[in-house]
């Protein structure tokens, strides 16, 4: 058993061997020995009591020979650092997440996590992680704070299971997003019709076909059959300036969608239906909405739009979610019920003329019962 050695500010520390890992140079290459096999480090694990008398020896010497004990029983992931283990994580699901995906992950490995990257996984506690919340959470929103705190708890779930983290995340903010209004979707038609074809298309499929940028330029004219479009891949970014075609954001994004014979006859009869990829599509959108000074959105926001309209005319959730490819009605309540301003005025005018005539009668009434 590992005795206990009295450290000079008077604590007693006890070590016990941990495992061992490989030793690199700093530009990466591995560090060989004499016989020309990778050299090893010895990690140890420290034990240490603040108790200086004999009882603090004790104690330190019992957590170690716990931790000695059931040595064999500790799952090595659990001795990854933070870092390692996101690493790890990365490579575990690069080929069923979008690439976008990992490499945001990877982003926020490098950018978000600060001190605790280099803890031990089994070493973060739930004191520990709400600290680095609470410093996090000052210079970034809510939401950016949420998906930082759910990829260290995805990463804890897998490779320290074992591991509790209770922690107070900030409240949500409620999002203050601009639906466009049938003048602005008019307005922006018009443009395109006369300067970009494709964009025009790209708006139509996003604004009458609730599609994603990634759906539209994966596209081809083989995905059109009479007035019905096929939904069942998307374009993303696989990094290094490289665009793939995959599957679609989720299951329920499979779909097919009718669209009017009008926009039907103004696609391509061979090819990509859209010959831009998702940022071309948002950066020539954006060019746009400053030349012709309509309010600023997201070319997403044409989702939202085409969501608000099918609500605002009494079109059922059931149906909204499936021509949006949208799995649960979550995201509608939370966002895409949206008023629009075109239709918030109609609809007001219906409610001030209802209370007015009810008003009208009931004083009509009263002047016939004196």
């Amino acid at each position: 058993m590992a005795t206990a050695k009295k450290l000079p500010s008077g604590s007693w520390r006890c070590l016990v061997y941990s495992h061992s890992e490989p030793v690199y140079q700093k530009d990466g290459k591995p560090v060989l020995d004499k016989n020309g096999k990778q050299k090893q480090k010895r990690i140890y694990e420290s034990f240490t009591c603040d108790d200086p008398s004999l009882s603090g020896k004790r104690q330190a010497e019992k957590e170690a020979a716990a931790f000695a004990a059931d040595k064999t029983n500790i799952s090595r992931p659990k001795d990854f650092t933070l870092g390692e283990a996101i690493d790890k994580y990365c490579e575990l699901k690069c080929n069923v997440l979008s690439p976008s995906t990992i490499r945001e992950y990877r982003r926020m490995r490098k950018n978000y996590y600060g001190d605790c990257i280099d803890v031990k996984l089994r070493k973060l506690t739930s004191e520990l992680v709400q600290c680095w919340v609470n410093k996090f959470a000052v210079k970034h929103s809510p939401k950016t704070t949420r998906n930082a705190y759910g990829l260290l708890s995805a990463v804890m779930e897998m490779y320290a299971p074992g591991i509790q983290i209770d922690i107070t995340l900030p409240q949500k903010v409620k999002p203050d997003l601009y639906v466009p209004t049938d003048s602005d979707i008019r307005t922006l038609l018009d443009y395109f019709a006369v300067n970009d074809k494709d964009m025009e298309i790209a708006v139509y499929m996003a604004a009458f076909g609730t599609m994603r940028r990634s759906e539209i330029c994966a596209l081809t004219a083989a995905d059109v059959s009479g007035n019905t479009i096929r939904i069942n891949k998307a374009m993303v970014d696989a990094g290094n300036t490289e665009w793939i075609t995959k599957t679609t954001k989720t299951v329920s994004s499979s779909r097919t969608i009718e669209m009017p014979e009008y926009i039907i006859k103004k696609l391509p009869d061979k090819g990509r239906l859209v010959d831009l990829n998702p940022d071309q599509v948002t950066r020539r959108f954006e060019r746009a909405l400053k030349k012709l000074n309509v309010p600023h959105f997201r070319f997403h926001d044409l989702r939202h739009y085409a969501a608000s309209v099918m609500h605002a005319i009494g079109v059922p959730d059931q149906y909204i979610m499936a021509r949006g490819g949208w799995s649960s009605d979550g995201t509608l309540k939370r966002i895409y019920r949206g008023t629009m301003e075109d239709y918030n005025t109609i609809f007001t005018e219906k409610i001030i003329n209802h209370f007015d005539t009810m008003q009208h009668n009931l004083q009509h009434t009263q002047k016939k019962a004196l």
